[in-house]
């Protein structure tokens, strides 16, 4: 119990300094270990593992909006007394951090050759820790609730393990394989790539038609390409079976252009004969399709080019020239022979690599794969059979399910230095390859033999896809992986439900018979304002840390926590972070005020049973119902949706209303309804503080100190539990008529511009006697809040000439004009008004009825114009009835 526990402390400052609060807070939450997992052993376990950020760079707004998604759900589960992990960790991510360090060194005029492997890798360490510093502060900066102690790294050594363990059984199950295959090829990282980390960007491009001529001298075939480059490794030419055109041909021999080289012309089912020229060339070392077709035929393969995208010796002359330059010469030469017929624009699909950007190039390489069809049967049975994962929103399982049922082999060798090293090893006598866990090179029965490992290294979602139980222990029965495994929810883009999510569920049930985790709420991107993609290039990508110096931790967390919707992109706009500050001060400032009018309360002191005034019980009832609201959406993740909740209660039934009431018994002088309306207070401040915590850790727990409360911390306080015994229909009915009979009054005020420091007459007839009975034990509250001079209750009473009239639920008001205004001044007003309103209603239709404007003008103006004639002839008619009305 904290020396606060008893009664309020010091008077809170008049503003709240988020910076100050923020580093205190982290530091003592830190220090106390509220956030490590397994404290409470006969607690039921709730587990979230984050999705590992790469370790090349800042975290950016897309990463700030997913982490605070599960720090909210952490936190909330925290609360409700589950043992709650958030097992925190970050990714090696191959590519893309090789790529940076090799950039760095390439400033310095290095490269990686230059240092040699082991060296090389020092450099990447190097990096990765000073870049995981940068996230954890990161981290820390935005307040996340993590359990350090259990922190992971994909190439630690426990999951290193378990890395090798998956390697070796799926290779001993005939489900990963070495072959000689067509790859995609990033010449720039100069690595294999798999499918899903190839970008396909629209590009004009053209469509090169040749004529390739048949060796009897009889004719030619036209073919036509997109890639010029690669006729130079040619070895066939493809029409189908039954294309009359080409039956006769079928056997013959034609001359490649340029190179020379004898090809034939083959029959494959695979041609469209209705497509272009119905003839295709044939190029098994650089396309999938053509690799497919030469594999049925036995063609050569022949490979033009290096792994750098550079023409080689099979190339003939144009060796040694880049792809792109050796397109521009060949294109040259083609039409000087006279081969080249035409060229036409061309818009199609190009795979780009997704880490370096460059043009990928298919390419026929020996690799690493694993059989996936075997893996992916697995899943979609568990999906279909309802004991798969809940996808949320529901729609992404249809995405994918249609991924695993279309799902291609996966390459999985990178040509990289940093990663995983592929555990198998070649005996350079006998080219037996030994595939183990263990290096062989230490065991006894392969002593004497030459091995050599691989030296390539493992795509990095082969480990990341053992995520959720690798960094439990596995392959380790340990008692985290027994307690906290399957995880509960995984939070993640939709953006990588193929990369991640996908390989994350074959694995897991591949190696632990279980799906990884119940739920996958997948959220959107983050984008500008305008709705565009954050990037470099544009120059419109938002630094967390930015947000957060500017407005705060907590203005940023609600904002963007609150703006998402499961599976939809969210925009980023400055001024609704503006609006969360402002919310944020909304609170400070109404907890300032009751904390002024709890001096001396203590825990002990509160006391919300007994006889309590309408609107104390009124607004336990919006708590009561609030808190179980809120529970339920932050269950369904409906951040959005939670939000507006919190808000509305917060400032309009907990500002704007209760504590406005409540100052009638705080600063009244029946002690008893004061000391009642304190406890109330208190409570429902305490409570609504607990429900906005996930959201606003840190301003929560600053004011929450302040309070007398129970317990050392607010991140675990008791979550607020629906409680049907603070049901109060009656105190809301009440409530509901007295706020009517306040805001009509408030509205009567502004139509006829009469300030609130004005006092008024006001008569209200009800509806029947309960109406009036309400009306009565509430008057005090009706005259504080309309302000009035004179205010009369009654079923019968005479109905004043000349007075503004409003209906509410259950009763009419009367405010008598004589009491509101000076009618005569008020009519010269509205005269004034009126004259305006008839000059701009006239200038409007003289502009409309001018047939050359309306002629010429866009149509968005005309319609603009055509909507100020009716607002101002609505305004104008309004304006003539309340001066007859006045003069009448």
């Amino acid at each position: 119990m904290s020396e606060q526990d008893n009664k309020t402390t010091l008077e809170m400052p008049t503003t709240y300094d988020p910076k100050s609060a923020e580093k205190k807070w982290y530091k003592t939450w830190m220090e106390k270990g509220y956030f490590r997992a397994g404290q409470h052993p006969e607690a039921e376990p709730f587990t979230i593992v984050i999705p590992p950020p790469n370790v090349t760079g800042m975290l950016h707004i897309g990463h700030a909006l997913d982490f605070t998604l599960q720090d909210i759900i952490i936190r909330t589960k925290r609360m409700q007394g589950y043992d709650a992990l958030w097992l925190p960790g970050a990714d090696h991510a191959g590519i893309a951090t090789q790529t940076k360090v090799e950039q760095k060194l390439r400033e310095e005029g290095l490269t990686r050759y230059d240092l040699g492997r082991e060296k090389f890798l020092e450099k990447v360490w190097e990096w990765k820790e000073l870049y995981l510093d940068n996230i954890h502060n990161q981290w820390e900066k935005m307040g996340f609730s993590l359990d350090y102690s259990r922190e992971r790294f994909t190439l630690d050594e426990g999951l290193s393990q378990a890395v090798r363990e998956v390697f070796v059984k799926l290779y001993k199950k005939g489900l990963i394989y070495r072959g000689k295959r067509i790859i995609n090829w990033d010449p720039a990282a100069r690595t294999a790539l798999s499918d899903i980390e190839v970008e396909y960007k629209e590009v004009n491009g053209n469509l090169y038609h040749l004529q390739y001529p048949l060796k009897d001298g009889s004719g030619f075939i036209t073919v036509a390409t997109t890639r010029p480059e690669t006729m130079l490794g040619d070895t066939a030419v493809a029409v189908h079976p039954e294309d009359e055109r080409y039956k006769q041909m079928i056997g013959k021999t034609l001359v490649l252009p340029i190179i020379g080289r004898e090809i034939p012309i083959i029959a494959d089912d695979y041609v469209d004969k209705d497509f272009g020229s119905g003839a295709v060339k044939i190029t098994p070392a650089h396309d999938p399709n053509d690799f497919e077709m030469g594999q049925r035929h036995q063609l050569p393969q022949i490979t033009v080019m290096d792994e750098t995208g550079t023409m080689n010796a099979e190339a003939g002359k144009y060796q040694g020239l880049d792809r792109s330059d050796c397109r521009k010469q060949i294109v040259a030469d083609l039409k000087e022979q006279g081969v080249l017929i035409r060229i036409e624009e061309h818009v199609h699909q190009v795979g780009h690599s997704e880490r370096t950007g460059v043009v990928v190039e298919p390419y026929l390489s020996t690799q690493w794969f694993v059989e996936m069809k075997p893996l992916a049967a697995k899943a979609i049975e568990a999906q279909k059979a309802g004991n798969g994962v809940n996808f949320v929103p529901d729609r992404f399982e249809r995405t994918y399910l249609h991924w695993i049922e279309n799902v291609r082999d996966w390459c999985i060798s990178r040509q990289l230095w940093w990663g995983h090293r592929i555990p198998a090893w070649y005996d350079e006598e006998t080219g037996e390859i030994i595939v183990s866990a263990e290096d062989p090179t230490t065991l006894p029965e392969y002593a004497g033999r030459k091995l050599k490992q691989d030296e390539d290294v493992l795509d990095t979602w082969f480990s990341s896809g053992l995520w959720p139980f690798s960094t439990l222990g596995w392959p380790e029965q340990t008692e985290d992986l027994k307690r906290y495994y399957p995880t509960n929810v995984l939070v993640t883009g939709y953006d990588i439900i193929y990369f991640w999510v996908s390989r994350m569920i074959f694995t897991a049930l591949e190696f632990t018979d279980e799906i990884p985790f119940k739920d996958v709420l997948m959220h959107g991107l983050v984008r500008d304002a305008d709705g565009r993609k954050m990037s470099k290039s544009l120059g419109n990508g938002v630094d967390p840390l930015d947000v957060i110096d500017q407005y705060g931790t907590d203005a940023m967390r609600y904002m963007i926590s609150t703006s998402s919707t499961p599976g939809q992109d969210l925009r980023f706009r400055w001024e609704r972070v503006e609006q969360a500050r402002n919310f944020a001060n909304k609170i400070w400032n109404a907890s300032r005020f009751a904390l002024m009018n709890l001096e001396g309360v203590t825990a002990a002191d509160i006391d919300i049973t007994g006889d309590l005034g309408t609107a104390d019980r009124w607004i336990l009832h919006r708590l009561n119902e609030t808190s179980r609201d809120i529970t339920r959406l932050i269950d369904a993740y409906e951040f959005g949706e939670t939000g507006r909740l919190l808000y509305n209660f917060i400032w309009d039934d907990l500002c704007d209303w209760y504590i406005e009431f409540a100052k009638l018994s705080l600063y009244g002088d029946n002690a008893e309804a004061k000391k009642k309306t304190q406890s109330v207070l208190a409570y429902v401040l305490d409570r609504t503080l607990r429900m906005i915590h996930p959201f606003m850790p840190f301003i929560s727990e600053e004011i929450w100190q302040h309070l007398p409360h129970e317990g050392e911390t607010i991140t675990l306080a008791a979550w607020p539990v629906y409680d049907p015994a603070f049901e109060d229909k009656d105190a809301v009915a009440e409530m509901n008529l007295l706020i009517d009979v306040i805001r009509s009054v408030r509205n009567i005020r502004a139509e006829v511009n009469v300030p609130m420091s004005k006092k008024v007459e006001l008569l209200v007839k009800p509806g029947d006697q309960a109406v009036l009975d309400i009306i009565k034990r509430n008057a005090e509250y009706v005259r504080r809040f309309c302000n009035t001079s004179e205010f009369d209750a009654g079923l019968e009473f005479s109905v004043p000439d000349k007075a503004m009239t409003s209906v509410v639920s259950g009763a009419e008001l009367y405010l008598p004009l004589a009491g509101l205004l000076d009618i005569a001044q008020e009519i010269g007003r509205l005269e004034k008004e009126l004259q305006h309103l008839n000059s701009e209603v006239e200038r409007v239709e003289k502009k409309l009825s001018n047939q050359g404007f309306v002629a010429k003008a866009p149509a968005k103006v005309i319609e603009e114009e055509k909507a100020k004639q009716a607002d101002y002839s609505d305004k104008r008619a309004k304006v003539i009835a309340r001066i007859e009305e006045l003069k009448g």
